[in-house]
């Protein structure tokens, strides 16, 4: 525990110099890739109670930003009137945005972009974390499989990145600049954010072949991307001023609502929330990216709490003397269905089936990632390597081969060479054909039987066997 105490810090989204009251976070240096930008306080030795802010309203920091000019046309019109009609909706993206918007806003003032942009969850997610398209997009930036893996957002086992508070933040302002960069316009970076670089750019081609301008309101697009940037508009006339609309803005705080901590051993996500003493909900709104109960310290992974509760946290850390986790992670070494791997893991097949999402007929491919309980056989915390590759594979069991069992024979002779056996599907095979056989023999002797029975009654009544029935001959 001591070990843990001593790796393990308090991280809050703050300004590097808290004396001076300025609160943008100029990208100090990091350690590790992973961690935040911001610059760390140590609670052991600081008190986040004295830092300070020049303002206490977000809104206000916000509105200060805004570089973009507005559209003032009808589709911006139009989305400020159906946000206007639905102030319970706005209310609810509002209350949700509490929680993400000062560390949002801090990034993009530290990049210098326009603070509209530090609305675009509105757009994207509502800003719900867990939000999921039916492309597959996910999280507060709604970024797909494909532009997760360009941006190093992780997708595996345990934890998709795409859902990471602070990193899909970070890799979603990262795309902006780089497609600010390409088309010199935040309209046009906005429209590429929702409808591909690559299709931005084929518009602009066939606009120069035809002669005309290439800004974003000369580009043909798909309906949502042309309503895509005046939805963003629109929010930002409802944060400009919410009272010419009817909307009441909840009170936002120039301060950060969460605090970051290292993780310096894996630890359980429920000792965690009872530990810092929250909600489980609240645990999952502030780390949704977690997808199995443990955290690992081997992934450079942060936990995000709530600011009064990182406190309470490290206190009950202090004090707490039991293992941190009770759950690890096993590589299987071969293809096997659930129930051989359970037993083979020495783990209930129920335990394993829900701990990890196997589907019930399915087999666990070999070299899968299972989370599984930790035993006094599996010690330490998950590897490196494993933390950052676990995957797991599935696959259906191949069909049962077909029955070879032989028809008995009826009689067996004394001294007689053995049949050939013959599989049943083949004896029923020659059954039905022979069946056929028969039935064709019966239709043709009844046929026949038929035919002379019509000869005789013929010729009993002096008819003629003429098919046609004429020509038939009278007695003179």
């Amino acid at each position: 525990m001591r070990l843990l105490m001593s790796v393990l810090t308090l991280a809050v989204f703050l300004s590097g110099c808290a004396s001076t009251g300025d609160w943008s976070s100029d990208t100090p240096t990091k350690t590790n890739t992973k961690a935040s930008k911001a610059a760390r306080v140590n609670l052991q030795n600081q008190s986040v109670s004295k830092v300070y802010a020049p303002s206490d309203n977000l809104w206000l920091r916000i509105r200060d930003g805004f570089q973009m000019e507005p559209m003032n046309t009808p589709l911006e019109i139009e989305q400020v009137r159906w946000l206007s009609a639905r102030p319970d909706y706005v209310h609810r993206s509002m209350a949700r945005s509490s929680r993400y918007l000062f560390y949002i806003v801090q990034e993009v003032n530290a990049r210098n972009m326009p603070t509209e942009i530090a609305l675009l969850p509105f757009v994207e997610s509502a800003f719900v974390t867990n939000a999921k398209s039916s492309a597959k997009a996910v999280g507060l930036w709604q970024f797909m499989p494909a532009t997760g893996k360009d941006f190093r957002l992780t997708q595996n086992v345990f934890r998709d990145e795409r859902r990471d508070v602070l990193q899909s933040t970070d890799a979603a302002l990262d795309y902006l600049q780089r497609l600010h960069n390409q088309f010199g316009s935040w309209e046009l970076a906005l429209a590429a954010y929702n409808w591909g670089a690559g299709n931005i750019s084929k518009a602009q081609k066939r606009n120069i072949a035809a002669g005309l301008p290439t800004d974003y309101d000369s580009l043909t697009m798909p309906q949502e991307t042309r309503n895509y940037v005046p939805k963003l508009m629109a929010y930002r006339q409802i944060v400009l001023d919410p009272n010419a609309y009817g909307i009441v803005l909840p009170e936002l705080e120039n301060h950060p609502y969460f605090v970051a901590v290292d993780v310096g051993n894996d630890i359980d996500v429920a000792l965690v929330i009872k530990l810092a003493e929250i909600p489980a909900e609240e645990f999952q709104n502030l780390n949704p990216s977690f997808n199995k109960p443990v955290i690992l310290s081997n992934a450079n992974q942060q936990i995000l709490l709530p600011f009064a509760h990182a406190e309470i946290f490290q206190d009950n850390l202090k004090n707490y003397t039991k293992p941190l986790a009770s759950w690890t992670a096993v590589k299987v070494a071969k293809t096997e269905g659930l129930d051989q791997a359970a037993k083979t893991l020495g783990v209930d097949p129920e335990v394993l089936r829900n701990m990890n999402g196997i589907p019930r007929g399915m087999r666990i491919k070999a070299g899968s990632t299972l989370i599984v309980p930790k035993t006094s056989g599996r010690v330490g915390d998950v590897s490196t390597a494993m933390a950052e590759n676990a995957s797991l594979s599935l696959e259906k069991p191949p069909p049962p081969p077909p029955p070879n069992k032989c028809a008995k024979p009826t009689k067996v002779v004394k001294g007689a060479k053995p049949v050939k056996c013959t599989p049943v599907k083949q004896v029923k095979t020659i059954e039905k054909a022979g069946s056929k056989g028969i039935s064709s023999q019966n239709n043709a002797a009844s046929q026949h039987k038929s035919a002379s029975t019509g000869l005789a009654k013929s010729a009993k009544n002096g008819s003629s066997t003429n098919s046609s029935g004429k020509g038939a001959s009278k007695k003179q």
